[in-house]
């Protein structure tokens, strides 16, 4: 029996599927999220088996809750979710390739209102309702995890552009003719260098091209990743620290343009980069710096999301809910 405490408010479910795993959350009209979980993206090739393990999944929390009745509606964030269609297009980091009607799907399994949008507009979303942009009008949230992704508001609203998907940051090209994406096909894209994807492939760069001592140097090439990467830093080892010294070179100079574009008063970094603390920040700050024109310099905030990993793309995803009805 759930208790009245839970259920005296209608609540939202937000959903945040990513590259390898989808969260999800049953959060009230405060924001606190009072139950959530977590399934496999990638176990998945057909969309339909994703959604049904997902119903199973969050039918357990919402019986928990007291019933689908409580519920206003569900917000998701995807890769390359358009807030317009309520569709997910050629997103290349998802098992589920061409345009696949989502929210359609989602409404018709859980019999509730469903609106969907970018993962990482979501997350701006949650961080200006409930985290480290709540007040802010002008920021640009950085999700960094296995992509890079990018949400951006403008007096108090965000950017959605003429068809569902202003705001791609991680795809403007930071290296002309520079590392391929596998998803998309172009060169030297952001998130090609400033993900997690990106710190595992400089990393394996570095260490055929150098002959730079590493602790890196034991572990099969296969197995490296930035949590790897991340325990070297932290060790002293100086060839992972050049990883991110570098990855900030280039994350610094992204957020410069960025910058320059839209003026705002703070960028909020989110995701598992930023767990690297000082040895990504500290070059992501001096190089954002050293590529702005005067007008811009010293005037932006770096901030760290301090909403929970977890709960930030969820809350801003329930959010949607609630704004739809």
């Amino acid at each position: 029996m759930a208790d009245n405490s839970i259920v005296r408010e209608q609540l939202a479910i937000g959903i945040d599927i990513g590259g390898t795993g989808t969260k999800f959350g049953i959060v009230d009209h405060d924001g606190n999220v009072l139950f959530n979980g977590e399934i496999s993206t990638r176990t998945h090739d057909d969309v339909n088996g994703f959604i049904n393990e997902l119903h199973v999944e969050l039918s357990k929390l919402i019986e928990k809750a007291g019933g689908i009745g409580q519920f206003k509606g569900i917000g998701v964030g995807a890769p390359n979710g358009n807030y317009y269609t309520g569709t997910i297009e050629y997103a290349p980091n998802l098992p589920w390739k061409g345009i696949i009607p989502l929210a359609k799907l989602i409404e018709a399994k859980f019999k509730l209102p469903v609106t969907l949008t970018n993962d990482a507009n979501a997350a701006a979303i949650g961080e200006m309702m409930y985290g480290a942009a709540k007040g802010l009008r002008d920021f640009i949230m950085i999700t960094l995890g296995t992509g890079v992704g990018s949400g951006i508001v403008a007096n108090g609203q965000l950017i959605y552009g003429h068809d569902g998907f202003a705001g791609e940051l991680g795809h403007t090209i930071i290296i002309p003719d520079g590392r391929m994406h596998p998803g998309t096909g172009k060169r030297g894209s952001l998130e090609s260098y400033a993900s997690a994807t990106g710190v595992k492939y400089t990393t394996i760069e570095l260490l055929e091209t150098t002959t730079e001592p590493s602790m890196l140097r034991s572990i099969p090439k296969e197995e490296i990743d930035s949590k790897k990467v991340y325990e070297a830093a932290i060790q002293g080892d100086a060839l992972a620290r050049h990883v991110y010294e570098y990855t900030g070179r280039i994350l610094g100079l992204a957020l410069a343009n960025a910058v320059m574009f839209s003026s705002p008063s703070a960028i909020v970094l989110f995701g598992g980069l930023t767990k690297a603390g000082d040895l990504i920040l500290k070059p992501t700050r001096e190089h954002m710096e050293a590529n702005l024109i005067q007008v811009f310099q010293n005037k932006v905030k770096i901030l760290i999301s301090h909403l929970k990993e977890s709960d930030a793309a969820i809350l801003g995803a329930s959010a949607l809910a609630w704004e739809k009805r």
